[in-house]
């Protein structure tokens, strides 16, 4: 499976898990639809779970003028997948190659404004990272 395929799946993922609260193994099945398991979708998924906590307020800090309930699903969890690669796989992925696919991926299943706030938030971690 290609990266980005594995990206998009796992906001896929991400989403059940936020919005109906199914389990990562379940949501990883689902989103498959009976494809072979892929191991960076899982690692995305598990990985985003796990460091929640984390990540939510790596993205709170850098939220103007919004809190992480406000935001739409999509964006919630398309900025948690981006922060998890960004501190977690930044060993093997390079930082703008998150923020190019974050924003190709927002302008497929978010909204008007999607893409540029993602790339805002994104931004603005990336620098707190470094």
């Amino acid at each position: 499976m290609k990266r980005r395929t594995a990206r998009e799946k796992a906001l896929q993922a991400l989403f059940q898990i936020d919005v109906s609260e199914a389990d990562p193994a379940s949501a990883i099945e689902h989103v498959l639809e009976g494809e072979a398991p892929d191991p960076y979708l899982s690692r995305l998924v598990n990985g985003a779970v796990e460091q929640k906590q984390d990540i939510d307020g790596l993205i709170g800090k850098n939220l103007e003028k919004w809190s992480m309930e406000r935001l739409a699903a999509v964006d919630r969890n398309l900025l948690r997948l981006g922060v998890y690669e960004l501190k977690y796989c930044s060993d093997e992925v390079p930082a703008n190659v998150v923020l190019d696919e974050a924003i190709e991926i927002a302008k497929l299943y978010g909204d008007d404004q999607s893409s540029k706030f993602i790339n805002g938030v994104l931004s603005k971690v990336k620098q707190e990272l470094v």
